[in-house]
């Protein structure tokens, strides 16, 4: 789960960190509200579930009252990523000396929290990583010591030469980590973390996601959620029993069981096709979840072929292919299938399938090359 920046800030401001003022704003009116209020240059900042804010436009600093509400214009209804820009941050503007970037999240190898840290603030830490990866320090936090002064002074000092700001850096830091524990957090960043002309610290910019599995316990987070129309269909599938992720791609797959899920978006990529999906109908024989499958395929837009492979366990073939044969009679698929049934009951299953003149491979491969070939001839 993520949520906006304004929702982080109000809660690194919950734990003390110094956070610049902010206004929260939907309309024109309030903008221009906002920026009197605070009377002073101010930034206005796009409010969506995506990076790259700056980059599009979304992101514009205002010295005037005027500005401000000009900025508001230009930024609210904005499109940014395919996310439209419904709200924006009027935030107060700090003078800056310097950017610096950190963050926390898990370390599955360590199986520990990752502390990082990096001089280079103020752009994506992915592309950071990416062009300069020794830019970025990582320190793995002992979940039985937690964030201890020493390890807090010893990545501050890694930043700051000043001890005026390397006291300041450990008191954020501690708070941070305290932030991750306490939320359940996936990711915690503040970027940038900047030095002001004052010589303080100050967080203008904030991330957060969090572990889906725990916001049973977290009352007060699960309540900021603003699904997207991608996760609105993920948790609809979740309803129905299914494990759906919407990819990049344009070959749509329906499999039973998570692993030959992986497997057969593996097999695709492999020979040079891009699934455009996660689907796992798991191991019941309910033709409905077959039907509930076809139709989030069908509503993805990108999705130019449909890649069958059910190998029948406790999942029989015989009921997917019944499941199939109804839903295509519901359905108005007017996109090639391609499938492949192997397992329990999977001679029935093809018989019903032959019969509906549907087309059917005998491999996972086969599978694959055929969807690939039919993308490519379309």
């Amino acid at each position: 789960m993520k949520i906006h920046e304004y929702q982080a800030r109000q809660i690194f401001r919950q734990y003390g960190i110094p956070v610049p003022d902010d206004i929260l704003c939907h309309t024109i009116e309030e903008v221009e509200k906002a920026a009197r209020e605070l009377n002073r240059m101010v930034v206005v900042k796009a409010q969506v579930l995506v990076g790259g804010r700056g980059k599009a436009g979304g992101v514009k600093l205002a010295k005037t009252v005027e500005a401000a509400v000009d900025a508001g214009q230009k930024i609210l209804g904005m499109d940014i990523k395919g996310y439209t820009v419904e709200k924006v941050l009027v935030a107060d503007a700090v003078e800056i000396q310097k950017e610096y970037y950190v963050g926390l999240t898990i370390d599955r190898n360590t199986k520990s929290v990752l502390f990082m840290a990096s001089a280079e603030g103020g752009v994506e830490i992915e592309e950071v990583a990416k062009v300069n990866p020794d830019a970025i320090f990582k320190i793995p936090i002992d979940p039985d010591l937690g964030m201890t002064d020493f390890m807090a002074r010893k990545i501050a000092f890694k930043l700051f030469s000043d001890i005026n700001l390397v006291k300041q850096a450990v008191d954020i830091f501690k708070k941070l980590y305290k932030i991750f524990i306490d939320t359940d957090a996936s990711i915690v960043e503040i970027n940038p973390l900047v030095i002001t002309d004052g010589g303080k610290l100050a967080a203008i910019d904030g991330k957060m996601n969090f572990d889906d599995n725990a916001l049973y316990r977290q009352p007060n987070i699960e309540v900021l959620n603003e699904p997207t129309e991608d996760e609105k269909k993920e948790l609809a599938a979740k309803e129905s029993g299914l494990t759906y992720i919407r990819l990049d791609g344009n070959i749509g797959c329906m499999v039973n069981g998570a692993g030959l899920a992986m497997a057969s978006m593996d097999v695709i990529k492999h020979f040079g096709g891009s699934p455009a999906n996660f689907l796992d109908i798991g191991g019941s024989s309910s033709p409905q979840k077959v039907i509930d499958a076809m139709n989030l395929l069908m509503s993805d837009k990108n999705v130019k072929v449909i890649m069958i492979n059910i190998f029948g366990g406790i999942t029989r073939c015989d009921d997917v292919a019944k499941g199939l044969v109804t839903a295509l009679d519901q359905l108005k698929v007017e996109i090639p299938i391609v499938i492949r049934l192997s397992g329990t009951n999977a001679e029935e299953g093809l018989r019903i399938i032959k019969e509906h003149n549907l087309p059917t491979v005998g491999s996972l491969s086969e599978a694959a090359k055929e969807a690939i070939r039919l993308v490519n001839s379309l």
